[in-house]
């Protein structure tokens, strides 16, 4: 409890700047990319009955993406600073979005409340990683499909090579006079985190794939590539070292499998 505490006071500070992140994405053509990356996954079903949760909205991205399009989603947060935020990035569309501060390792949701989860840029922020996959799984229904996008966020704290390409990427974002995602943060307090949280230091989405089918999911792959179709120049120079993926799986719809698409 001590750590979530701590994580959740992280992400209280950084509620403005994490969100201006964030409508600068929605204001390009990320829009339009990551409803196409998100859409193509969902079950085929019609979007009025579609049930969608997005596990740690932060400021509210993905609902108002969906929202926007005709989806119905209820979005949880720890945070709360970030879920008023989520709030005021979605005015206009509270009839179509629930918000809800709640643990993303303790989901309180009854089992098979949902169709879809959806979640980005948390798991490695989780001190219970394998334990949030197994309440999302529970709360899927038949055939429900998860989407987690992440990346190796902090490996370079592991990695003295990784530690140079992040330091390329500095070096490259102040060559091209573009904003540095990283200097909006406490880094030393969000890397004094990242060492205590067990993702850092393992290679994924490998990690991903192995806990999925051990948990029972179905249909699990890997996309390796989706950050070529989702980010922009800017974030794509912020963050070379550490390429975005997709993973992807299925409560109890078909044969098992584990695959990797690179």
């Amino acid at each position: 409890m001590k750590l979530l505490n701590e994580i959740q006071s992280y992400w209280s500070t950084r509620t403005e700047g994490y969100s201006e992140v964030n409508q600068k994405e929605l204001e390009g053509t990320q829009y339009q990319a990551w409803l196409n990356v998100l859409t193509e996954q969902f079950p085929d079903k019609p979007k009025e009955e579609l049930r969608i949760l997005d596990v740690g909205t932060g400021p509210g991205f993905f609902p108002r993406i969906l929202a926007e399009n005709g989806y119905r989603v209820t979005a949880v947060d720890y945070t709360p600073g970030m879920l008023e935020k989520a709030r005021e990035n979605t005015r206009g569309l509270e009839d179509r979005i629930r918000f809800l501060q709640m643990d993303a390792q303790k989901l309180t949701f009854e089992d098979n409340s949902f169709d879809v989860v959806i979640s980005r840029n948390l798991t490695w922020n989780l001190e219970h990683p394998k334990s949030a996959y197994r309440e999302w799984l529970r709360v899927l229904d038949e055939g429900g499909r998860l989407l987690n996008f992440d990346a190796n966020w902090y490996g370079y704290l592991y990695d003295e090579e990784k530690r140079r390409a992040y330091e390329q990427d500095r070096k490259n974002v102040e060559q091209k006079q573009l904003d540095d995602h990283y200097l909006c943060t406490d880094i030393d307090r969000m890397e004094r985190i990242a060492l205590e949280m067990p993702l850092s230091s393992q290679a994924r989405p490998q990690w991903d794939l192995t806990a999925l089918q051990e948990l029972g999911f179905e249909e699990i792959r890997a996309d390796q590539t989706v950050w070529e179709r989702v980010w922009s120049a800017e974030e794509k120079l912020n963050y070379g070292s550490t390429p975005m993926f997709m993973v992807t799986a299925s409560a109890g719809n078909g044969q098992q499998t584990t695959e990797g698409r690179v």
